[in-house]
């Protein structure tokens, strides 16, 4: 194995499981820190990019490994069907939850839900470009590098990416939303998240993977800020007690099993096209 790469690697995971601890430091010793925008939770938010660019320029390494360039060419499929996974999917739990009367959608309002989704997007597009393309840019190719086969990919980046929540779901993330989504203590809450980003975390790699470029993950990122945390926080529909962990659009198992699926789809089309680009001799 290249010794480089899992030098930055480790120097990578390490400084991506302290950022948050950083940052609460920080909020510590400044009074009157704003919840749930502090300091020291934009320290948590930018550390993970900011060091991957920091390895790459002190490593001399290959700024391609980052996915910046859009790679639109032979793409343009996937930028059209990023941004549809989490609505088709949510539209599926709703059904499901609505048909099983564990989901009420009588408080559900299209026209301010449109405003207010649509009235996020930027800034959820900017947000994340440091939350999670990191991970499944920056730290997959490395993991490629490094000859990993696709599942311990996927759990790598999956339980970095799930670990670098603990400060975020321990300490910044209001107690109000976490009620909302899943009634249970901090704790709890902390480990079903790790459980559903694994599950995610094959969608945004196999993405990645299959187009060379972070975009696609960002804009399905994007969507899903915009679309399903509102839809649950904001109180657009109401989940019956109890079943939170089963039909939630955020943290449901049905969900997390539906986005898996999504994941897997997209690894079988990138093996099946790689797969016929050796029988063609490319």
């Amino acid at each position: 194995m290249d010794t480089k790469v899992i030098r930055n690697v480790v120097v990578f995971i390490v400084v991506v499981v302290l950022s948050g601890w950083i940052g609460i430091l920080v909020d510590s010793v400044l009074p009157e820190q704003p919840e749930g925008d502090s300091l020291g939770l934009g320290i948590w938010l930018v550390l993970p990019m900011l060091t991957a660019i920091a390895i790459t320029i002190f490593s001399k390494g290959n700024w391609n490994d980052f996915g910046f360039k859009p790679n639109f060419k032979g793409n343009i499929k996937w930028y059209l069907i990023a941004p549809l996974i989490f609505p088709v999917v949510t539209a599926i739990v709703l059904i499901i939850g609505a048909t099983t009367k564990w989901i009420d959608l009588s408080a559900f309002d299209l026209r301010s839900f449109i405003l207010l989704f649509s009235s996020t997007l930027s800034f959820t597009f900017i947000k994340n470009i440091f939350d999670g393309a990191p991970f499944h840019g920056y730290l997959t190719s490395q993991l490629i590098k490094l000859n990993l086969n696709d599942w311990k990919i996927y759990l790598t980046v999956g339980s970095l990416w799930g670990i670098w929540h603990a400060p975020y779901c321990l300490v910044f993330l209001p107690e109000t939303d976490i009620q909302a989504v899943l009634p249970v203590s901090r704790a709890i809450f902390f480990i079903v998240l790790i459980i559903t980003i694994i599950c995610w975390t094959v969608m945004y790699v196999e993405l990645f993977r299959v187009t060379k470029s972070i975009w696609p993950g960002v804009v399905l990122h994007m969507v899903e800020d915009s679309l399903v945390n509102p839809l649950v926080i904001s109180g657009y529909i109401s989940i019956v007690a109890g079943k939170e962990i089963l039909i939630s659009p955020i943290i449901g198992i049905i969900t997390s099993i539906l986005y898996l699926f999504v994941g897997l789809g997209i690894r079988t089309y990138r093996r099946q096209a790689n797969q016929m680009l050796l029988v063609n001799g490319e």
